[in-house]
């Protein structure tokens, strides 16, 4: 019996980070960071992207995209660039973010 290869399939990748605010811009932060969740959900490969505001004031953010080339498209949209563009004045000190491989199976129903 011949097997015939196949690509390997791409795992997904998250990106996960806290963001503070600079005192007194809270609510601005808040609005940059809400007006990205809906439009990068939209975006091919969004399999996960959520908002929490934590009690001391941070804002953690998270998502998981269905390959680093989605996560690479949706990183060069105009979206993403503006939003970098605005959001250092906002903040104090650089996000504290992390970035990993997906190891443990992502549910087939999620794509």
């Amino acid at each position: 019996m011949t097997t015939i290869p196949t690509a390997p399939v791409p795992a997904p990748v998250s990106l996960y980070g806290f963001l503070t605010p600079k005192p007194g811009h809270s609510d601005d932060l808040r609005k940059l960071l809400m007006d990205l969740v809906e439009p990068s959900r939209e975006h091919t490969g969004s399999l996960q992207y959520h908002l929490h505001e934590q009690a001391d004031g941070r804002f953690f953010l998270y998502e998981v995209w269905r390959s680093q080339e989605d996560l690479d498209r949706h990183n060069a949209t105009t979206l993403l660039r503006d939003f970098m563009a605005k959001v250092p004045e906002h903040m104090e000190g650089a996000p504290e973010a992390y970035f990993g491989v997906m190891r443990s199976p992502y549910p087939d129903n999620a794509t």
